[in-house]
């Protein structure tokens, strides 16, 4: 018998504890892809090409996100899997830490916890992300998803900011047992803060009445449902490509900054500050406007996500023109200007992503939230790994034929360029056509 829900779905105090979850696994993520990466070179002297390759791993185990949406589409709760999920990826990261005095005496094994460590994060990554936005695309009403999708995706970066500082400070002076106490105890606290948020979580969602029944779709009909789906197979490549322009510049900006610029390192770093205040700044923008339009006016959320791109595109032609122009550009606003257009874009597309899971599920009368999710997630996660692999690759070959402004101004326009294409996409998910009307599917 399904259990009677909130047709309102979520409260905001349940949008919180969800974000909370969101910081707690972005705090842990930051020990692997931040923390781990500068201890792995500056102390432990190992080639970067290491800890980037396992970072890579991490986003190339997350092509199983639709295993794991599939899974908690099949149970009575997801908190399991969101709860396991973090669990994992804190004793993946453990693993690597506890992997790196090996190196000297003992590589193979190292080599090898290492390497599993950061299997153990991609599959702790996927198994929570894909569950936690599964559960707020059920659970939370149309109106308040790019709200939603703000809250938690705000809170995540406070999550990272916070757990940096913390480590941060903690960490001086460096000792490997200082770094075991300190990961141990922000995985630790990450795992509790997660249990405390989800408690009786899964009681508040309204979820479709088929997710609490017999029947389930195996994981390759499931896929076969979703791929059938013009709008989803549409949905599918605006993931990928828009991710891909989002994550290039990532590995770039501050080496931008070094060499056309002539920026020392704390200048550097000072515009990563700027741009993610801008990153912030757009996420509560598009937040705000998306929740006040998004249930009056069908597409007005694509509409969010064309503007986040074009604002992307236009940011990046301007550090395309900067990087001619070298210093006398106005670097510092120009940064600010592609943080501000990233976040639109952002939120926007997770919460567009949310209501087409949601909306879908519900028309179709299948409990396949899910692997939607999955699959977008796989997108992105391939996406994220490719993206910043390729800035950085395309920049060191382009600086061997040109100068250094004419490389970035390459790798800039690029980025620019596969920004215009998502924009035309989402104008065109805007516009009906083959895609789904979410003012009728969720009505």
């Amino acid at each position: 018998m399904a259990r009677p829900v909130s047709p309102s779905g979520f409260g905001w105090l349940a949008i919180v504890r969800l974000g909370l979850v969101q910081a707690s696994i972005g705090a842990i993520v930051m020990l692997a892809t931040s923390l781990l990466n500068r201890v792995m070179v500056v102390e432990y002297g190992m080639a970067a090409a290491v800890p980037a390759g396992l970072v890579a791993v991490h986003y190339a185990v997350q092509l199983a996100r639709p295993v794991w949406g599939h899974g908690s589409d099949r149970g009575h709760a997801r908190t399991p899997w969101i709860i396991g999920g973090v669990a994992v990826l804190g004793g993946g990261a453990m693993l690597a830490v506890l992997s790196l005095p090996l190196g000297a005496g003992q590589p193979l094994l190292a080599n090898a916890m290492a390497l599993a460590g950061f299997v153990l994060i991609g599959g702790g990554v996927g198994a929570a992300g894909t569950s936690l936005l599964a559960l707020l695309a059920a659970g939370v009403a149309p109106q308040r998803r790019a709200a939603a999708a703000a809250v938690t995706w705000i809170m995540m970066v406070m999550g990272i900011v916070l757990s940096a500082g913390v480590a941060g400070a903690l960490l001086e002076p460096f000792t490997w047992g200082r770094l075991v106490t300190v990961s141990g105890g922000i995985a630790l606290a990450a795992l509790v803060l997660t249990i405390a948020a989800t408690f009786r979580l899964d009681r508040a969602a309204p979820l479709a009445p088929a997710l609490e029944t017999e029947t389930a779709l195996s994981l390759g009909d499931a896929l076969r449902a979703v791929f059938a789906e013009p709008a989803a197979r549409r949905f599918t490549v605006f993931v990928f490509l828009s991710m891909l322009a989002y994550s290039m510049q990532d590995l770039i900006l501050e080496p931008f900054a070094g060499l056309v610029f002539g920026m020392s390192p704390a200048q550097s770093t000072s515009l990563s500050a700027v741009q993610h205040s801008g990153v912030l700044v757009g996420m509560i923008v598009a937040g705000v406007g998306g929740s006040a339009f998004g249930g009056r006016m069908a597409g007005e959320l694509r509409g969010w996500i064309a503007a986040g791109c074009v604002g992307s595109a236009l940011a990046l032609a301007g550090l395309a023109v900067g990087a001619g122009v070298g210093p006398g550009w106005p670097l510092a606003g120009n940064i600010a200007a592609l943080g501000f257009a990233n976040g639109v874009f952002a939120v926007s597309a997770i919460g567009a992503m949310m209501s087409l899971a949601g909306a879908a599920s519900a028309a179709g009368g299948r409990p396949d939230t899910g692997v939607r999710m999955g699959v977008w997630g796989a997108a992105q996660g391939v996406a994220f790994g490719l993206g910043g692999l390729a800035g950085a690759v395309g920049v060191d070959l382009a600086r061997h034929a040109e100068s250094d402004g004419r490389a970035f101004q390459t790798i800039f326009a690029i980025e620019a360029m596969l920004f215009m294409a998502a924009a035309v996409m989402a104008a065109r998910m805007a516009g009906g056509g083959a895609t789904i009307n979410l003012r009728e599917a969720e009505a």
